[in-house]
Formats: C-alpha cells, sequence, structure tokens
C-alpha cells in the first residue's frame, strides 16, 4: 500500500502543537495502524521540535525527533519523543515510519500507550506558542 495516496487525515484544531486549552486528556491509543497526514488547523505535518506538555490537547505530546526525510531518501525510521514534563522532553518515545510524497509528508503511525495521555501532535499554531 502506497503511504502516498491511501492514508488517514488527522486534521483537528486542538492536536495543533499551539493548542493550550484544557483538557488535556486526548489520546490516540485507539488509532488504527496505518498511514496518516496531518491537515488542516492541525498543521501540515509533525513538529520535529519538543512540543511543551499539554499541548495538543494532552498530556503528553508527541513530536518527531529527526529531520524529516527528502523525496529521495524514500520511506524512513524515524523517533516520536514525548515530552513528560519535568525537562523530560523525550521521557518515552515510540518508532515510526515517514516519508517525503513531494507535495505532503504521511506518517506510518500506530496505537500509543493505554496507559498515559499520549497524543501525536501536528505543527499548526506554532506560532501561539508564547
Amino acid at each position: 500500500m502506497d503511504g502516498c495516496t491511501n492514508y488517514e487525515i488527522l486534521n483537528e484544531a486542538d492536536r495543533a502543537q499551539g493548542n493550550a486549552e484544557s483538557p488535556h486528556n486526548k489520546f490516540d491509543r485507539s488509532l488504527v495502524t496505518g498511514w496518516y497526514r496531518f491537515q488542516g488547523a492541525a498543521g501540515d505535518r509533525m513538529p520535529d521540535k519538543c512540543v511543551l506538555e499539554n499541548r495538543c490537547g494532552t498530556e503528553y505530546p508527541g513530536w518527531l525527533n529527526g529531520a524529516h526525510p527528502t523525496v529521495a531518501e524514500g520511506v524512513v525510521t524515524r523517533k516520536v519523543c514525548y515530552n513528560l514534563g519535568y525537562g523530560s522532553c523525550c521521557g518515552y518515545s515510540t518508532i515510526i515510519k515517514v516519508k517525503n510524497c513531494g507535495s505532503h509528508y504521511v506518517y506510518e503511525l500506530q496505537r500509543t500507550s493505554s496507559f498515559q495521555y499520549f497524543r501525536y501532535c501536528g505543527n499548526g499554531g506554532a506560532g501561539k506558542l508564547h
């Protein structure tokens, strides 16, 4: 299956890294494993810098630890870090796949831990962090 054409869309406004509004109780533990694309108010990609805790509608926001790939690199493996607070931008992590489709990125995501409020963030609202 080609992730560039067969993907689900993550476009919820509360998934944006600039969202600091309560409640912080969303999670991705019911996400079905597959390819996903960030769009709309959520942003157009996963942030690649630490996201503050209690953002993206969750306690522990997930962000891409590593550069987004070029088209030529194809599908790459990257780490998603979760900010657990206390200065720990990568207190927990998982491994995903990322692909540059030219006009957009897709991410092969899987459900997050069932024990905590972990959620994948989009880069939307990055200018509203302060």
